[in-house]
């Protein structure tokens, strides 16, 4: 039986298809249940419909506060009943309900705690790593808790910074290892391999 997923997402939805493609390959063994997504009108929703998956809109300016943000989402995903909620260019604070903690998970562009927190993602992160002069940069996948980027980290990968890097090209180097990590630590959870022991999550063998 495949791991239930629900995809939150504010944009493209170029991380959706990924886990879409690799789902279908055989590659990942999930099947989406549902996406969410904090902006209407994104190209990730329509994504979503031409898969034949659930696409709900909770426009995050509808909500005054994140606390009745959260609470419109989470009703939402609860309608589907997802083992595994993955955020993918889900760009609003969220706050963890007690019976998804441990079941939410995220993708950044940067290695953890390097470059990270309020502020940091996208462009914003690449420009912050160029101008700090760093030679490694690349992607964490972590659990999510309530606050940027804190949560837990499942897996890390780097890439170099090329003497000649800008924004761009750099971003461009590190989502290729975005597109190759999420997948691995998805699978990791649908195969229950993975184990929170306070801030370290162990992998446990197949």
């Amino acid at each position: 039986m495949p791991l239930t997923v629900a995809v939150l997402l504010s944009g493209n939805g170029s991380t959706l298809q990924n886990l879409l493609d690799r789902a279908a390959s055989g590659a990942l063994d999930v099947q989406v249940v549902c996406v969410v997504s904090s902006r209407a009108g994104v190209f990730g929703l329509e994504r979503a419909r031409r898969a034949g998956i659930p696409a709900i809109t909770v426009p995050r300016k509808d909500y005054a506060t994140p606390e009745t943000f959260g609470e419109a989402i989470w009703s939402e995903v609860r309608k589907h009943s997802p083992g595994l909620v993955v955020l993918a260019g889900f760009m609003s604070l969220l706050p963890v309900p007690p019976d998804f903690r441990g079941r939410i998970i995220n993708v950044h562009p940067a290695l953890i705690p390097a470059f990270s927190g309020k502020g940091m993602y996208g462009q914003h992160v690449h420009e912050a790593v160029l101008a700090y002069g760093a030679k490694v940069s690349g992607a964490t996948v972590h659990f999510v808790d309530e606050e940027y980027d804190r949560g837990p980290v499942i897996l890390q990968s780097a890439v170099p910074v090329l003497e000649d890097d800008t924004p761009e090209t750099l971003a461009t180097r590190v989502q290729a290892e975005e597109r190759d990590l999420y997948p691995k630590a998805i699978q990791l959870f649908a195969e229950g391999r993975l184990r929170i022991e306070d801030r370290r999550v162990r992998i446990l063998p197949k």
